[in-house]
């Protein structure tokens, strides 16, 4: 089985530990590569995709949008995101599915956060999107610095509210789906004192001031790091049909990141 990951950068991913993890836990062959594509490189990949010089590929930032464009069909998910970050080969077709919804569902479980109760989003891009979907049925309000990014983004999910960036709705769980703490920024502490929980979508080799915050205080908190491998297994098991080996690939994960 030959799976690769494309994007740009792409050399920081933990991605190829997470898959190499499960494909040799499970007994598969196979390999998982990393691959900094342009646009030209990513028209290349999907095309090895249909050929069978490639069985399967995750995609991260910022070709999200262009694999859904040059996927020849799409998961329900992915059409409603309009983002795609795992390919794959079906016959000579490509299908693109987006396993961000289900990463932020399985994150979600595994932090314990709150089944029930208002969310407050913060972010308009293909994350939040993602987490609009798996939220479905919640009452949701999302923040953008720019008010009519947020407007959009719910006009095109079709869900949530949009809202001016500000404080959290009372007794909501804080979804972070921007950038901030990915370079050790803070998110505004006082937005966690009304708050029942959160999910820091963010991840990297250390813990982000927002997660650290809101540990500190005994809220409920997912990681970007939970979510990592919650949109892994889904991965995994698109390619595969055969369930993740979680345990195997949490062991891992937590291994990289603290050594």
């Amino acid at each position: 089985m030959r799976l690769v990951v494309l994007g740009d950068p792409v050399e920081h991913s933990l991605s190829p530990l997470l898959h190499t993890t499960a494909l040799r836990s499970c007994g598969l062959p196979g390999s998982y590569a990393v691959r900094r594509v342009d646009a030209t490189g990513m028209k290349a990949a999907v095309d090895e995709l249909r050929t069978g010089a490639l069985d399967g590929a995750n995609v991260t930032m910022p070709h999200k949008r262009l694999a859904h464009d040059l996927s020849d069909r799409v998961a329900a998910d992915a059409q409603r995101t309009g983002a795609v970050n795992t390919l794959v080969r079906i016959g000579e077709e490509v299908i693109g599915h987006n396993t961000d919804v289900g990463g932020v569902r399985n994150a979600w479980q595994w932090g314990g956060l709150p089944v029930e109760g208002p969310v407050t989003l913060y972010g308009a891009g293909g994350a939040a999107a993602a987490a609009l979907v798996a939220l479905e049925g919640r009452d949701v309000i999302v923040c953008a610095r720019r008010a009519e990014r947020a407007g959009e983004l719910t006009e095109a999910v079709g869900l949530g509210r949009a809202a001016e960036w500000g404080p959290p709705l009372p007794g909501s769980v804080i979804v972070n789906a921007t950038p901030i703490g990915m370079e050790g920024e803070s998110f505004p502490t006082d937005r966690l004192s009304a708050a029942a929980g959160v999910l820091d979508m963010v991840y990297g080799s250390a813990s982000t001031p927002l997660a650290e915050d809101a540990q500190r205080t005994g809220l409920p908190v997912a990681t970007g790091r939970d979510m990592l491998l919650g949109q892994a297994i889904d991965s995994f098991w698109l390619w595969t049909g055969r369930p993740a080996p979680v345990a195997a690939m949490r062991t891992a994960l937590r291994n990289a990141v603290n050594a």
